[in-house]
């Protein structure tokens, strides 16, 4: 419990910057209106392919004889970009579903 509080003690500013940013980043994410939905969407499926080329770039040059953190960072993110780009153009696709002409 003693080395728990001193790791609390010895970052609490970086503690305390992440708290900020979670409340900050669920305030500005509730107040987006739903016309912006879409193009918000292009812009995090643009940043997952970034993370998704560099988890290919980290796994690439990772040592695969040996379990290292590189590969399963590396690995991760290429699982979790790949499910937000997938998620992403899903719901942009049904999204745009809803706009077009209904066929009589």
């Amino acid at each position: 419990m003693e080395q728990i509080l001193s790791f609390f003690f010895s970052y609490k500013e970086a503690i305390f910057i992440i708290a900020l940013s979670i409340f900050l980043g669920i305030e500005v994410i509730s107040n987006v209106p739903a016309v912006l939905h879409t193009p918000l969407m292009s812009g995090a499926n643009a940043i997952s392919g970034v993370v998704i080329i560099a988890g290919i770039i980290v796994v690439g040059h990772a040592n695969l004889a040996h379990f290292s953190l590189a590969l399963v960072l590396g690995i991760l993110a290429l699982i979790f970009g790949t499910l937000n780009v997938v998620g992403g153009f899903a719901v942009t696709d049904r999204m745009l579903e809803m706009f077009k002409k209904k066929k009589k």
